[in-house]
């Protein structure tokens, strides 16, 4: 979406979830002038009238994603405001990659009042290639500078660049619109800058954290479950540790898995990387699964420093994790009991949604807001396949009451 305000142009997004994070997206792009009308999963974005430069903070601070606006805006327009970030606290996730990426292709650049000031000197009010080291692989960076660098002038090179099916999927995007980007998909990604981009109409790749979370669904509650449409290919290190723990997933085409869970699943050590490695945002949902799985299994975050938040709640289930660092060491349990937890991040929910559904009795779980951001319809699609479970608004509710809640819900809901 924010790659679309290089577009002067309509574009048609394919594919769209319904998404919290995508309705203030799009809020923001209104607020820059953008036309957007949805029709189903079909996202019509008219870019041709950008009148602002600055973005509100009452909407980025809601939205981390918001602050890749920069890098386009910045080359379609020579100009760009926009606020520090919010989102999932779950870590600092600075933008200095962002913002020092920017002042190497001849970007004036300055962090003021919590806003960030960039501009294009000189009279082209273009960008300059240059050749970029990141220092940490980081998507958001990679995404922001190899937009921006579609429309400077001369070759820009990103090294150390992030290698996720976003980061390729997005160059496709880019390129679908005329730019020439290559080497998506790699550490380093080559960018030559064209004076303008067309319209295009671009259909958006699976979900893979999606579409893992069904997985360990289906092998946390011991059920065959068949998901499609998916890229097999960017689930490979789930996939792997899955069978590790003595779950199987076949592929039964080239969109197509099945998972079959085993009766008796295993522990297993966890690292959290960049990708090709394990993702961090299935750091959650796999510890639920190893809450049950026999045996001392430790999970390693390496990415985000606070994104083990949602160890006391899966603990108030009954499992047995410690957390030394940035180090979990889970000992299996036999089974988990429902209780009442709160979600602190949006993995964590998922992570807790799948722990209800294995555990004995009634899971209440808080801070649904978080579910919603990154999961189009997940009670549904569950319901879908024989889960019991149901949302509901109780208004005025707070933790100490959930004690209150639970028998009366318990008419209503089955783990």
């Amino acid at each position: 979406m924010a790659g679309v305000l290089l577009c002067p142009g309509h574009c048609r997004l394919r594919n769209v979830p319904s998404l919290l994070d995508v309705e203030r997206m799009g809020e923001i792009l209104k607020a820059l002038g953008v036309k957007l009308t949805r029709a189903g999963d079909i996202l019509d974005i008219d870019a041709r009238h950008i009148s602002q430069s600055r973005a509100p903070y009452e909407l980025v601070s809601q939205l981390r994603a918001s602050f890749f606006a920069i890098g386009p805006l910045l080359a379609r327009l020579g100009v760009a405001r926009i606020p520090l970030p919010g989102g999932c606290a779950i870590g600092a996730r600075p933008v200095d990659l962002h913002v020092r990426g920017l002042q190497a292709m001849g970007a004036e650049v300055l962090i003021e009042h919590g806003t960030v000031h960039a501009s294009i000197p000189g009279v082209s009010k273009r960008l300059k290639g240059a050749r970029i080291y990141l220092d940490y692989p980081s998507v958001g960076a990679t995404e922001t500078l190899m937009m921006a660098a579609t429309l400077a002038e001369g070759e820009t090179i990103l090294e150390n660049a992030a290698q996720e099916p976003e980061v390729v999927d997005l160059a496709n995007f880019c390129r679908a619109m005329g730019a020439r980007i290559r080497g998506a998909g790699t550490n380093t990604i080559v960018i030559s800058g064209v004076p303008r981009l067309h319209s295009t109409d671009y259909s958006i790749i699976p979900d893979r954290i999606e579409a893992g979370t069904f997985l360990v669904a289906g092998a946390i509650t011991r059920s065959v479950l068949t998901l499609s449409p998916v890229v097999p290919e960017h689930l490979a290190p789930v996939i792997a540790k899955l069978r590790e723990i003595g779950a199987d997933v076949v592929q039964e085409g080239p969109n197509r898995l099945r998972i079959l869970p085993s009766d008796r699943h295993v522990a297993t050590d966890i690292e959290t990387l960049p990708y090709p490695g394990f993702p961090t945002d299935m750091q959650a949902q796999f510890m639920a699964l190893l809450t049950l799985s026999e045996g001392d299994s430790i999970i390693t975050e390496t990415v985000f420093e606070n994104r083990l938040q949602h160890v006391a709640e899966l603990n108030r289930m009954g499992a047995d994790i410690r957390v030394k660092g940035h180090n979990a060491i889970i000992r299996g349990v036999p089974v988990l009991s429902g209780a009442p937890v709160v979600a602190s991040d949006l993995r964590a929910s998922a992570a807790l949604v799948l722990a209800g559904l294995a555990a004995g009795g009634v899971t209440t779980i808080q801070g649904l807001h978080h579910l919603d951001r990154g999961y189009d319809n997940l009670e549904g699609k569950l319901l879908g396949v024989g889960a019991r479970l149901q949302r509901v608004q109780v208004d005025g509710a707070i933790a100490s009451d959930f004690e209150k809640l639970v028998p009366l819900l318990g008419q209503h809901y089955r783990s």
